[in-house]
């Protein structure tokens, strides 16, 4: 007798576990939407305030632009993000990926580490199609930033370390294949291929012509070509 009430208890008790799991996976599923839409809001929220930090810097930058741009009213925006500093700083995260992508576009499949180089350089002067408006991101937050603001200061400088640290990877490689010069310090010339490039956009925005860039490019693969290519890659280069 114990027996057949024990049966139907237990069914009962199976039911509302059963129910109670249904409920935790539902909750929990609607838990992970909710996070993935949240973070999809906060990129776009990015994606469209990072044109009017580069066009206007961060003081320059107000909230009715933000506003404006996203469709969002402050809540809807800062719910995403503490404080204006931390989206500026991803908004310039955004702006920078986009221009390296930019920048070292279909460079991977060059073998020779010099053509890899010059192509590279070329990119810096073609390659703006898509680019998120206002011009270079590093050039114009490093301005923008000389005066205060040391979170976008230190994104500034962590963002030039990563273009340097690529373009010094690269020469390396080369020496190690022997594409390059072995006395070229791979360093040095990282960095003076970063700073003529970055000058000479400087320049050509404030001149308001292609010239002082053209100059640069022409100036670099000239350089990389009678400099820093070591004479056997040359060689082959010349027979093919």
């Amino acid at each position: 007798m114990a027996q057949c009430i024990q049966g139907p208890l237990g069914l009962i008790q199976l039911w509302y576990s059963a129910r109670s799991a249904i409920r935790t996976v539902a909750e929990s599923t609607r838990g992970v939407a909710n996070v993935r839409k949240g973070e999809e809001t906060r990129q776009e929220i990015i994606r469209k305030a990072a044109p009017i930090f580069n066009r206007k810097g961060y003081s320059g930058a107000a909230l009715s632009d933000l506003m404006r741009a996203t469709g969002l009213e402050k809540g809807g925006i800062y719910r995403h993000f503490e404080s204006k500093e931390e989206l500026a700083g991803d908004a310039f995260d955004h702006a920078w990926t986009v221009a390296m992508d930019a920048r070292f576009e279909g460079t991977e499949e060059i073998p020779n580490s010099i053509d890899r180089l010059k192509q590279i350089v070329r990119n810096f002067r073609d390659r703006r199609a898509g680019l998120v408006p206002g011009g270079c991101p590093l050039l114009n937050t490093a301005i923008d930033s000389d005066d205060g603001n040391p979170q976008l200061r230190a994104k500034a400088r962590q963002a030039l370390s990563s273009l340097i640290d690529r373009l010094q990877s690269i020469a390396e490689e080369g020496q190690r294949r022997g594409e390059v010069r072995g006395d070229v310090d791979s360093a040095k010339l990282a960095t003076l291929i970063a700073s003529t490039l970055e000058g000479s956009i400087m320049v050509s925005r404030l001149q308001k012509k292609e010239e002082p860039r053209d100059l640069a490019v022409r100036h670099l693969e000239e350089h990389l070509e009678t400099r820093v290519r070591a004479q056997k890659s040359r060689a082959s280069t010349t027979l093919s």
